[in-house]
This record gives structure tokens, C-alpha cells and sequence, in this order.
């Protein structure tokens, strides 16, 4: 189906947080079984999903049969499709129905492609989650509302690409990670961190451990909270005074129960120039991380003189 392509879609959440709610924990599905049929990366690098031309993608699998394939959630014909290297496809639509139902019929799928993966069905960094074998709760689905969602996940990951080139340590992937269903980008001092706390929902101490074993600024796209969502950014472990740092644009601000800098995704999108929006704000959050955290700036980061 084609569609007007508007860069910044109006998502309010009073619109669309059951769809989201259902749009998460599919690729928590996804996710899991990804995580299931790859080696463990540094930072969890190997189970996050990436944005494409018409969804999100696991990216390329092994499968212990020897046959990889990837999963795509095609967000213009509203499908999810698993490609196999050997030929082998097959297809689910999108829509609405219980997460139980969805679940059975991936894991059945999966078993008729000669993929079959186990997986915990237990939803991670949701509270209250719901076993996925279990959930007929969730069944909302909105395939308009789910597109809007993708194409701003689009524009995000423009720009938090433009904003990775800055950069020549260690960052991660543009890169989706299904627990929160944010977009995230991470920049690395190089220096270890001491070890992270955990408390996210369903999540043992050893996941947020190795997901925050080195220094970090992060920023990122999250669907949550209120009205249209945000982008945030953080620092682990956080440095005295970075809360107290200017950032931009304007409409930026620290929150304390969040403890990240926010900037509401409905100003941007109602910016005069929301990609510079987005890159100020993550440019500024990262300075005032690297500053108060006294990164080796000179040696991380790209000069002029360099390109």
C-alpha cells in the first residue's frame, strides 16, 4: 500500500498505546528468537532488530540446521516474513488478534521452515508482563498507526546516523531494542563502568551488567511516557553535574524520576527543522556527558581536519 510519506507523523499515545503495546511485544518475539540463535556480542549488540525500507528487520540468523534466515516485519504490506537462506519463506499477517495466537503461529511457522526455536515467552522491561503463551489481553493492532511509528523511526535513524560520523571511538549500531521498543544509539569513553544495578522487569542482574559494563552516552527514540513520546539521553555511570548541564534545543529538560534528559517528540516534530532538533539534542547531551565525565574528547571525537 502506498502512503503519503510525512517525515515527522503526529503519534499520540491516547491514539495508539494499544497498538504499540501489541507492536512491542511482537518484536519481542522476534527479539527473543534472535537472541536464541546468536552468539552473545558485547552489550547485547547481537538481539536488537534495525529499521529498513518497510519495517524492521532481525538481520541475518544462524539456525543450529545450518539453514539462517532473517524475519521482517513489513510495516507497508503488513506482514511478517521469514527468509531463509536455502528458499524456504513464509508469511503471518498483521493484525489484530491475541499475542498468544501470534506467538503459536510464528513458533508453528518457524517449525514448518525447518527453523524451530525455543524461547522464554516471558516479556522483559514491561511490568506486569503477561506469558506470551498466555496473553489473550493484547490484541489491538492499528496498521496506520504502526506505519506512522516506522516512518518516524526512519527519520530518527537518519539523523542518529549523521550524529554517529562525529564520532570515531567506539559507538554502537543505530539499533532497536525490542524490551523498550526504543531507537538508541551509544557512544563509549572506553573506560569500564562499575557494575549497573539492574531492576528492570524480568531482566536478571547479568543482562544490565553487560549491557553497562563501559562508560556510556546514550540518546535514543522511546514510544512512552506521555503524549507523543520522547527522545531521552542519559549517561552511565551519571556524573556529578551532568543533570545541570545546558543542552538544546529549548523545549529539552531534565527529568529526575527518569533521570535523563528528555525533549518531547511532539516539539520536534512541530519544529521549524525537527533533524536539527534531534542532533542538537544529542550532540549537547553527549558534550555534557564527555565534559563532566572528562572524556578524552580530542582523541574520541572527528575534527575537521580529519574528513
Amino acid at each position: 500500500m502506498e502512503r503519503e510519506l510525512t517525515r515527522w507523523p503526529p503519534l499520540p499515545l491516547t491514539e495508539w498505546r494499544a497498538t504499540r503495546d501489541t507492536l512491542q511485544l511482537w518484536t519481542q518475539i522476534i527479539g527473543k528468537i534472535r537472541l536464541a540463535n546468536t552468539p552473545l556480542l558485547n552489550h547485547w549488540w547481537n538481539v536488537p532488530l534495525y529499521v529498513t525500507a518497510r519495517g524492521l528487520t532481525s538481520s541475518l540468523m544462524p539456525h543450529p540446521s545450518g539453514d539462517s534466515f532473517q524475519m521482517d516485519l513489513d510495516l507497508h504490506e503488513q506482514t511478517l516474513d521469514v527468509l531463509a537462506e536455502s528458499g524456504a519463506h513464509g508469511s503471518l499477517p498483521l493484525q489484530p488478534g491475541s499475542i498468544a495466537d501470534f506467538y503459536a503461529d510464528v513458533m508453528q511457522l518457524l517449525d514448518k521452515l525447518g527453523l524451530a526455536t525455543s524461547i522464554w515467552p516471558m516479556p522483559v522491561e514491561i511490568e506486569g508482563a503477561i506469558s506470551m503463551v498466555e496473553d489473550h489481553e493484547h490484541r489491538a493492532y492499528d496498521a496506520e498507526h504502526a506505519h506512522r511509528f516506522w516512518i518516524a523511526l526512519t527519520s530518527t535513524a537518519e539523523v542518529f546516523e549523521q550524529f554517529r560520523t562525529r564520532f570515531v571511538g567506539k559507538s554502537s549500531p543505530v539499533h532497536l531494542f525490542w524490551g523498550g521498543l526504543d531507537l538508541a544509539t551509544t557512544r563509549f569513553s572506553g573506560r569500564t563502568a562499575p557494575p549497573h544495578p539492574g531492576g528492570a522487569p524480568n531482566c536478571g542482574p547479568h543482562v544490565m551488567r553487560e549491557a553497562y559494563s563501559h562508560e556510556v552516552s546514550s540518546c535514543g527514540y522511546w514510544p512512552g511516557g506521555d503524549g507523543e513520546g520522547f527522545f531521552y539521553a542519559y549517561a552511565y555511570p551519571t556524573p556529578a553535574d551532568y543533570r545541570n548541564q545546558a543542552v538544546e534545543p529549548p523545549e529539552a529538560y531534565w527529568d529526575d524520576a527518569m533521570g535523563e534528559f528528555l525533549l518531547p517528540y511532539e516539539a520536534v516534530r512541530t519544529a521549524h527543522d525537527p533533524e536539527l532538533a534531534v542532533l542538537s539534542f544529542a550532540q549537547s547531551t553527549y558534550e555534557a556527558a564527555a565534559t563532566t565525565a572528562n572524556w578524552d574528547r580530542n582523541a574520541l571525537e572527528r575534527h575537521e581536519a580529519d574528513t
